[in-house]
This record gives structure tokens, sequence and C-alpha cells, in this order.
């Protein structure tokens, strides 16, 4: 097939968490033999960030890392000769109102394209307008990285097919790194951003930090002054951006993470993880996770990892980890044996081309019954 992404960024992952499985599924589709082109806007904020705080070497990285991927922007140049041919296209929901609409009017005028709307994020519920606003009329369905999401895009009408389609670990890119000695206590990756999680951040990460006296490592960015200081206070050193697909490399030098989900995910989307607990399970290091509900049964908390309700929990949980050597191992490999068997990007692929062949069964036979209101390809 002849597929066309269209992403907020494929070269950046600089607060653009959504990298690694946008990145991830594209390999995975052009390892199958599929034709693919990722198109982007000039200049998106991500990219930006990033070229202005590391310079041009982390895309001269990118490029080895993914040889088989590339991309080209959209703007200025004619739908007609972006999308001429293509079979399948996905528009990614971190871009802009207008190119989604372009996009849906250009499939109107061609039946034979099939064309998705995808979205992993929670301003469906945070910030209902902005989602409001997409002009998804002529889309074939949307993509929703999680039941509760699909419910909301259902709810209010915005799509009449929605399937669950969750984000997914790479697992050509993270993977255990045995050959690296585990020297260090704990690391953290993730961005403070909009203090959605600050409390959060200080029960189950700062506070065990400095009440344990570990040897901690944080990567992220947009952490502001008071946040460096808070961590600077309890012994936690700050390693500022780390390229995602330097994440395993970076485990493989700790003991355990932790998982500290962002407020609106817990409070408004129970169910959807974010791609953290996956990219730390693929890579095989401990994990201990803040509350989140796993609403659709996508782990076995307990087994795949441990599940901290307090900071006094989190705190217990990082003393059994580090002073129990068969305890970490059984979790590393038991979490990475439930990624390798349900939750890397050929799983998603397998989900997506499937959803892709029941849409183009129903366009021949021209009904809809398997498809109509809320029915779904899941992840399982």
């Amino acid at each position: 097939m002849k597929i066309a992404l269209f992403y907020h960024s494929l070269l950046s992952d600089w607060n653009h968490g959504n990298a690694h499985f946008l990145r991830g599924y594209a390999t995975e589709l052009i390892a199958r033999g599929h034709e693919v082109m990722v198109y982007e806007p000039r200049d998106p904020w991500s990219y930006s960030n990033l070229i202005t705080e590391q310079g041009e070497a982390p895309i001269a990285d990118f490029h080895r890392v993914y040889p088989l991927l590339r991309s080209e922007t959209y703007e200025g140049v004619a739908l007609d000769r972006i999308l001429d041919g293509v079979d399948l296209a996905i528009v990614h929901e971190w871009n802009d109102h207008s190119i989604v609409r372009r996009i849906g009017d250009y499939r109107a005028k061609h039946e034979s394209l099939r064309l998705f709307f995808h979205d992993t994020h929670h301003r469906a519920v945070t910030a209902h307008e902005q989602i409001a606003d997409y002009d998804l009329e002529h889309y074939d369905g949307v993509l929703a990285y999680g039941r509760i999401l699909r419910d909301v895009y259902l709810q209010n009408g915005w799509a009449s097919r929605v399937w669950i389609w969750h984000e997914a670990a790479d697992s050509r890119v993270f993977y255990p790194i045995p050959e690296i000695p585990r020297t260090r206590d704990l690391v953290w990756i993730g961005n403070w951003g909009d203090e959605e999680r600050t409390a959060e951040l200080r029960e189950f990460l700062i506070e065990p930090c400095r009440a344990l006296g570990l040897d901690a490592l944080v990567h992220g960015v947009r952490y502001p002054e008071d946040a460096r200081a808070a961590l600077d206070h309890a012994g936690i050193e700050y390693g500022g951006w780390l390229a995602n697909f330097r994440v395993p490399e970076t485990f493989a030098r700790f003991r355990l993470t932790v998982h500290v989900p962002r407020g609106p995910y817990v409070r408004n989307l129970p169910g959807i993880p974010t791609i953290r607990p996956f990219e730390a399970l693929a890579s095989g290091i401990p994990l201990i996770s803040a509350p989140w509900e796993d609403a659709e049964g996508l782990f076995t908390p307990g087994k795949d990892f441990l599940i901290a309700n307090t900071g006094d929990e989190m705190q217990e949980h990082i003393r059994s980890i580090l002073s129990d050597a068969h305890l970490a191992a059984s979790l590393a490999e038991q979490g990475r044996r439930t990624i390798l068997q349900r939750h890397t990007c050929a799983h998603r692929v397998d989900e997506l081309l499937a959803i892709y062949d029941s849409v183009c069964r129903a366009a021949a036979s021209d009904s809809d019954p398997e498809l109509a209101g809320v029915s779904a390809i899941t992840a399982s």
C-alpha cells in the first residue's frame, strides 16, 4: 500500500512523547513492504525548540537510528500531489485544524482513499472545544488510544466510527541492554509541563528519593526553577532533554524507574497509561507506578510492575526492589514478556491493517453493519 502519515513532527521528540509510537508504527509498516511517507508542518514547535536548545546534532542522530524514516513539509504543497495514489492516510491530532479539514475535503472527492484521525491526548476531555472544532465529516473514522476516549468521540457525535488503538513499544529500539552495568538507583524520564502532576511528582518521586538518599537522575524538559530547586534539594541529578531513542541505554544503568501519570489521565481518562510504561517494560527495567486504573486490562499490576498508592508505599516498593534481586528480575522479565506478547508496534500494525481491511470490505459491499455505532477493533 501507499501510505501518508501527517504528524506534528517525526524528527523531534522535544516535549513530544507521541514520537516514540509514531516512529515505531511507521517503521513497522515500511518493514512490511508498504510505501510510507510522513508529512509535517514547517518548523513545528517541538522541532523549533529542539534545534534552539540542542542544535542540529539530534537530527543527525535520528537519521542514524531510523534510516528508513523520512519526512517532508506539507506546507506550500498541493494535497493532490501528496495524496495522489495513496491508499491509507492517518492524521495525528497535533495537526492544525485547517490541514485536518483540507485532507477530509480531499477524501470526499476520492473514494479509494481510506482516512483516519489519530488521537493520543487528553484534550478531548480537558480542552473540549479544540477537538470539537476538528472537521472529521469525511474521515472513515477515528483511532483513539483508549476506550474512554473512544466513548467521548461517540457520545459527542464527533465521529460515528471509532476504534481503540493504544500506543505500544517499538521493540526494534526499546529492549534490554544487559552489557551495561546497573550502577545507579532510580531514573525518571518525563517532562514537567503545565503543572499537571506537580503534587504527584513531589509525593511519588522527589520525596522518596530524598528520604531514601537515592542515587537518582531525572530527564525531561520544561522544568521551572522551583522544580529544579526541589530536585537539587532532594539530591536528584537533573539531566535535561534526552533523545527518546537513548532512553533504553539510560534505563540500563539504573535499578528501577517509576511512572507518575499526569492528573488529567488519571482523573478523566482511566485505562490510558501513556507511552512511558511501555518504554520501561520493553527495556527490561523494574517499574513502580503511582496510581492509575488499568481499566482495559493492558497489564497485570503486581506482576508486570508494582503500584504505589501513597508516597510511603513508593518508598517501601523502592526498598524492596533495591534489596531483592529476585523481585527485581521477576518484574523486569514479566513486564518485558507482556510487551512482547501484546504491546509492540507490530501488534498495533496488525490491528491497523485489520481496521483498514474492514473499512474496505464495508465500502465494497455498500453496507456497514459491523462498523456501525460503537463497534471497534480493540487492542488485546
